[in-house]
């Protein structure tokens, strides 16, 4: 926080440009230590004196360095200064938006801070233009201008082109959440505590002593534990805690293990599992073909042709219960879970590809698979028993 602050007030107070990363998995706090930084900023008497311009983008919104550059030119409010210039490069286009804010000196010069959310999406953009001019002005004398950038990638820096990085100062501050499982319960206990000024007193001192029952109790630990494992970010307990809380009723006031228990089984569904139990008995043979596909050639990519192969031999030897359908119909069928994004294309597929020898992936694992066949309804029984053969019926 001490570093970050001298580092924007720098910016802010004697216009020194500066770039800095800030890395730490989700919910480690990454966004809530800059908002916290810039509120601090905010507050001094020298920084007061010298706005600072900050504009925010995020890798997931902004997926070009056009609609970066048009969200930048929003947020600094010079539409009308752009105008309907046309400019022969990105770069001159951000030099003349900084240009427009100048205001004198370099000293007087309007500071700006870029925050770059998800920043290690931006680095997929196009020759990675938007970062190289950005961190190009940061290292320039002319406007201050500071960049940070937010994510959660830990090997952020090889993915930099070797001109961006040479631009870019180094700076890195790491994030980590490094509470253990007992600090994790205290905080599981303040979330769902009710605070002192809580208008029904009576209440309140029932639900908190209920509460720390709850934390005592076995079973609720084991569900807090199994989060705990799987992810330490905040943001799951408090959506876990979320779904548990909405069990309570006026008949229902107070939460129990069992509400807990739920509310952790709904947490955990697989939402890409739940989408298998809502396809047709086609849909569902070709994702078994696919399964089959990835066992055969150890996960490598594979084509529609393939699966559709794959489907025929399924049909000649072991399908009773199955109709053989014609292969524009199968090809509706795959197209369906390609919309739905249980099959993922490699590539792009361009305007004269052929369709059928498009390399492919799937997004579901064998386990998955398996697990959502158990809960399909009426799912036929020889559709489940080539589900769970192994290569040797091949």
């Amino acid at each position: 926080h001490r570093h970050l602050l001298e580092l924007l007030r720098r910016t802010t107070v004697h216009g020194e440009s500066n770039s800095a990363l800030i890395i730490g998995p989700r919910g480690a706090g990454k966004t809530a230590l800059l908002n916290n930084v810039l509120k601090d900023l905010r507050e001094m008497k020298q920084v007061r004196e010298n706005l600072l311009e900050n504009p925010f983008l995020s890798g997931l919104l902004q997926t070009s360095d056009k609609v970066a550059l048009k969200e930048i030119t929003r947020q600094l409010q010079l539409e009308n200064v752009v105008g309907d210039k046309v400019f022969g490069s990105f770069a001159e286009n951000l030099a003349f938006l900084l240009e427009a804010l100048r205001k004198g000196t370099r000293s007087s010069s309007c500071p700006i801070l870029f925050v770059l959310d998800e920043f290690d999406l931006f680095v997929h953009h196009k020759n990675q233009t938007l970062l190289y001019n950005l961190f190009d002005i940061s290292q320039s004398a002319q406007t201050p201008v500071t960049v940070i950038g937010l994510t959660c990638r830990q090997d952020i820096l090889e993915l930099l082109e070797k001109r961006v990085k040479s631009r870019f100062s180094h700076r890195q501050i790491y994030l980590m959440n490094s509470f253990d499982f007992k600090q994790y319960m205290k905080i599981f206990k303040k979330q769902l505590s009710l605070p002192a000024e809580f208008p029904d007193e009576t209440f309140a001192h029932k639900w908190n002593n209920n509460v720390q029952h709850l934390s005592e109790d076995k079973a609720v630990q084991d569900v807090l534990q199994k989060l705990f494992h799987h992810t330490k970010d905040l943001r799951s307990l408090h959506l876990l805690l979320m779904l548990a809380v909405s069990a309570v009723t006026a008949q229902h006031p107070l939460l129990s293990a069992a509400d807990l228990q739920e509310a952790s089984r709904q947490h955990s569904t697989d939402a890409k599992a739940n989408i298998v139990h809502g396809l047709s008995v086609l849909e569902i043979c070709l994702i078994i073909a696919m399964k089959h596909l990835n066992e055969v050639y150890d996960g490598e990519p594979f084509n529609f042709q393939m699966v559709y192969n794959e489907f025929q031999k399924f049909i000649q030897r072991k399908a009773h219960s199955m109709y053989n359908f014609e292969k524009p119909v199968v090809m509706k069928a795959f197209e369906h879970l390609l919309q739905l994004e249980l099959v993922q294309p490699l590539e792009r597929p361009s305007a004269r590809a052929q369709r059928e020898f498009l390399l492919l992936r799937l997004l579901l694992d064998s386990r998955q698979i398996m697990d959502a066949l158990q809960l399909y309804p009426n799912c036929p029984t020889d559709v489940k028993q080539w589900a769970a053969s192994s290569l040797s019926w091949l």
